[in-house]
């Protein structure tokens, strides 16, 4: 980048100082070579069948970290010089000061917490009013210093003063951040509660609900968060990197569907953990960042970290291979289109839970699927 074009940020006056710098340290990361990878890696993101999904040259952070912060405010933590929380004030406090030492790609946290386990400890004799005033002023501070929609607070599937006020305050103050995902269990939640969380969406299109006893059967003891674009990532853990592949662009590579099952799609997704391991190695073994003190304290682990694989484009990639095979039916309204969809899923799913990495959740990636617009296509 020359000197014009940094001059340019400089003097954007469309860019507040802090966006400013954001972006000239973008640039920066930007203008490092980039990590070495095979010739077929290279070919495979140019032809936009591979993204690294903007984390950068050489990554120095990992994509979602999701801390334990009910560990953080009962031990407190002596790198950031706080005492254990033994209030609702305090609690509210030190977990505002973490959220801002706590990095993603976006260089704000996409994990807040499961709030009402975090925070129902320090309600102590608070009456309810008391408790909403502190949540609301609360509420109103992460909207106005971490805007950001991928910022997740997670609650549920118990019925509690902390959740209930959250849906209030949310549904009154209808702001775009914090996201919100309220867990339900059919064994736990009362309806009364699922009624106001439904409610709550018609006023502010939050939460979103997550099936709990599906995703906590997904993980260990220790949990899982929603994060981000509703992600489920081990909780003291997260996602070292996503890397993400078009199955649109991979299919116009196949002559046919049998050709895309026996070839192009294997090609591609050993293609795709090449890339997830030189980056997850970079992250892991040169950025330093598994040194810091969110580590040290023992609010993340490194093992507790794992590579998404990232896929997008299925409609659009069924819907060119039945083209290819001379079949009629589109996805979504064909039988025999949607089983190719199927078809698809599975085999991508026997190929991740078969391929080990290094860094990964027990050895492995986590499959990861999104759905985009159309515009992300092309």
């Amino acid at each position: 980048m020359t000197q014009e074009q940094f001059k340019k940020i400089i003097t954007n006056p469309n860019l507040s100082p802090k966006q400013k710098s954001s972006y000239l340290a973008l640039e920066a990361d930007a203008s490092l070579d980039y990590l070495s990878v095979s010739d077929a890696v290279t070919a495979a993101m140019k032809d936009a069948v591979l993204c690294d999904m903007f984390e950068g040259n050489a990554p120095f952070k990992p994509r979602y970290v999701l801390p334990d912060y009910a560990k953080f405010l009962k031990q407190g933590s002596e790198y950031l010089e706080l005492a254990p929380a033994t209030d609702f004030d305090e609690a509210l406090n030190n977990l505002t000061i973490l959220y801002h030492h706590v990095p993603s790609v976006t260089n704000i946290p996409v994990y807040l917490g499961q709030l009402d386990d975090v925070l129902l400890p320090y309600v102590g004799d608070l009456s309810d009013e008391a408790v909403y005033r502190k949540l609301r002023m609360f509420w109103i501070m992460l909207d106005r210093t971490l805007p950001d929609a991928f910022m997740h607070v997670n609650i549920g599937p118990t019925d509690n003063i902390i959740c209930r006020t959250i849906l209030r305050v949310d549904a009154e103050l209808k702001q775009v951040a914090p996201n919100l995902t309220f867990m339900y269990d059919p064994a736990v939640t009362p309806d009364d509660l699922l009624r106001v969380a439904n409610q709550n969406i018609c006023e502010c299109s939050k939460p979103h609900i997550a099936n709990f006893p599906m995703h906590a059967n997904a993980y260990d003891a220790r949990g899982f968060g929603i994060v981000s674009c509703y992600n489920s990532l081990p909780l003291a853990g997260g996602a070292n990197t996503l890397v993400r592949m078009n199955l649109k662009e991979a299919a116009k590579k196949a002559d046919s569907s049998q050709h895309f099952f026996d070839s192009v799609l294997p090609q591609y997704c050993a293609t795709m953990f090449e890339l997830i391991e030189a980056r997850a190695a970079f992250l892991h073994e040169e950025s330093g960042f598994f040194n810091s003190f969110l580590v040290t304290e023992g609010l993340i682990d490194e093992d507790r970290f794992a590579p998404m694989f990232g896929i997008y484009g299925m409609a659009e990639a069924v819907n060119t291979l039945m083209e290819k095979d001379g079949a009629e039916g589109l996805y979504g309204h064909a039988e025999a289109a949607n089983r190719l969809g199927h078809n698809i899923s599975r085999t991508l799913s026997e190929i991740v839970t078969a391929t080990p990495v290094k860094y990964g959740y027990n050895g492995r990636a986590l499959l990861h699927s999104q759905a985009v617009s159309a515009w992300m296509l092309t």
